[in-house]
């Protein structure tokens, strides 16, 4: 189906997830009322929705981890998980009315902007085009899943598929499974296919700082009390961004507090792993907030259970059973 609408809309947002969803509240708080929202999927969520894979969650505390003007009253937890964040998202949608606004199954194709016009004019794989004043780009960085082009992959005959498009009709119960990653979303899922695999295969390209999550569940009665005194809420809120805030000297090179973040790391390590040649596997050898510093209390356990195997050398090439690496190695696969 394909349609030309020739209203001129105030904006249009790309994108119904966090950033989207935020965007059309302040616009309803703002009065603005003539914009829409192009959402490709059949749902809100963005990232929440498409990453369902088991052990989803934020690893940012969910008191900070939502809007100052529609606070998550109704937490369980501090490092909520996917279904929750999602639900959050649902309400915020509900609680604004953005239902109206939102049109889902709209992939983008292309926006040109009219410098005569002044206008952009938004088109979609449906025929669809839009215009409008003002265009406001939220489709995140995680929507499409980057997967290496490695030699032989097509060659496989197990399953395979990325954690973002998570097969929940395949049992893993005793089966042999290899990860590919070993950063943010592989410690979340990683702790949990372990319980179940006969064997899971851990591929590391390069060691991760991990600090301790420490995740905290809400009791009924301090949700209870957000709930009749939003203020308590906001007192955590604000402690828990001063802490975040401070934490960013950690990512200053030759700091005390980078200094700092590397001895809780490691402490954290030494903590969980015993095994040395393990351990030295998990070291980081560059500098504290290189990369993404990743926050888990059961990644490096899963790592030590006699089913659970690491590998750092690199993967050559795919085989009809599994993968090979650079030491000659072949592991077979499920």
């Amino acid at each position: 189906m394909s349609s030309t609408n020739d209203h001129i809309y105030s904006a249009i947002v790309i994108g119904a997830g966090f950033g989207g969803l935020g965007q059309g509240a302040q616009f309803v708080q703002d009065g603005v009322d003539d914009f829409l929202i192009l959402e490709r999927g059949n749902d809100v969520g963005g990232v929440w929705r498409e990453n369902t894979y088991p052990g989803a969650a934020c690893d940012t505390q969910a008191l900070v981890y939502c809007y100052s003007y529609f606070l998550n009253l109704r937490v369980s937890r501090m490092f909520a998980g996917q279904e929750e964040l999602q639900g959050y998202l649902r309400s915020l949608v509900e609680e604004f009315g953005l239902g109206k606004h939102i049109r889902f199954g709209q992939n983008i194709l292309a926006s040109e902007w009219d410098q005569d016009r002044r206008l952009w004019t938004v088109r979609t794989d449906d025929g669809s085009q839009f215009l409008t004043r003002s265009l406001v780009a939220a489709w995140g960085q995680l929507n499409d899943p980057n997967i290496p082009a490695f030699p032989g992959s097509d060659k496989f005959e197990g399953a395979a598929f990325h954690s973002s498009t998570w097969r929940h009709d395949l049992d893993l119960t005793g089966k042999r499974v290899a990860s590919i990653g070993s950063a943010a979303t592989a410690v979340q899922y990683v702790p949990e296919v372990a319980k179940i695999a006969a064997n899971l295969t851990v591929f590391q390209r390069s060691a991760n700082y991990v600090l301790p999550r420490d995740q905290y569940v809400f009791t009924e009665e301090e949700s209870a009390n957000f709930l009749a005194n939003p203020d308590t809420y906001r007192q955590q809120r604000q402690e828990i961004h001063e802490f975040r805030e401070a934490g960013f000297e950690r990512t200053r090179r030759h700091t005390a507090a980078s200094e700092e973040g590397v001895q809780l790391a490691r402490q954290h390590l030494e903590t969980q792993v015993s095994d040395p040649a393990l351990r030295d596997k998990l070291t980081p050898d560059y500098d504290f907030g290189c990369k993404r510093i990743l926050r888990s209390d059961d990644f490096y356990p899963a790592l030590t259970r006699d089913n659970v195997g690491l590998v750092t050398e690199a993967i050559t090439e795919f085989t009809r059973a599994g993968i090979r690496t650079a030491d000659g190695v072949k592991h077979a696969f499920d």
